[in-house]
């Protein structure tokens, strides 16, 4: 094991075992993550599931140009975001949040809405959060500007980091859309439970949609459920379960699972 992927491993909680001898090729795991509901939520408001499979995400009211933005092209798309007035949060911001990575990425990592610092510097993930997600994803051998692309569920900030709201996530809904059309990724790593929920068209709680893969739109493109990153930061003796779940969505990718 090289020591770069050693000192991510380190950076996730995780302790890489090294061996004294050259090893035999390991097999892959054939389990899944532990799927049992996890003791210590990330956050009070879980409830129980209303299914295993997805859907699109929750059913929006039309807008003028609901039906242009399945047509656009990244250019076209980034433009459309940057001038968005679609709810009542372009007020408050600095910029929206479009999203960040390869446009041809096999893997597609959601969050739910960008922060004070994501608003300033107009990419998803910066800050601490997003230096262990990076530390996550670099665990993988992946990168923000090769394998991965980075969006969130809402492109601008909602006031004080609250929880985006349903009608706002259904406003924004068509954006994520199309970057997944466009992009269109091998796997999505939905990362916390507002960014699941939404995506998934469920009010399941995380620990109930981690350990199992879900389908997301008319292409079944696989879902795997995560801690975000600012959760670990709070809770550091999670990341194990995080590393899992990456393991469990590196082997779906692989077909191995």
């Amino acid at each position: 094991m090289d020591e770069i992927r050693i000192r991510y491993l380190r950076a996730l909680g995780v302790t890489p075992w090294v061996p004294r001898a050259a090893p035999a090729p390991a097999a892959a795991p054939d389990t899944a993550p532990d799927t049992a509901p996890d003791t210590a939520p990330d956050t009070a408001q879980d409830t129980a599931p209303t299914g295993s499979e997805s859907a699109p995400l929750e059913e929006r009211p039309p807008a003028a140009d609901d039906a242009a933005i399945p047509l656009m092209d990244w250019a076209e798309l980034r433009e459309t975001v940057a001038a968005c007035r679609r709810c009542e949060l372009h007020e408050g911001r600095t910029q929206a949040v479009f999203g960040v990575g390869h446009a041809q990425a096999d893997w597609l990592v959601i969050g739910e809405a960008p922060g004070a610092e994501e608003d300033r510097q107009g990419e998803p993930f910066v800050g601490r959060a997003g230096q262990l997600l990076d530390a996550m994803l670099a665990a993988l051998g992946l990168d923000r500007s090769t394998g991965a692309y980075i969006a969130n569920v809402l492109k601008c900030r909602p006031p004080g980091n609250r929880d985006p709201r349903p009608e706002e996530a259904a406003r924004c809904a068509p954006f994520l859309d199309r970057q997944i059309a466009l992009l269109q990724p091998r796997l999505i790593l939905a990362v916390g439970r507002i960014a699941a929920q939404r995506l998934l068209a469920t009010d399941a709680p995380l620990g109930r949609l981690r350990g199992r893969v879900h389908h997301y739109g008319p292409d079944r493109v696989p879902v795997v459920v995560t801690y975000h990153p600012a959760y670990l930061l709070r809770r550091p003796s999670e990341k194990g379960k995080v590393w899992r779940d990456l393991l469990y969505a590196q082997r779906q990718l692989r077909g191995d699972a």
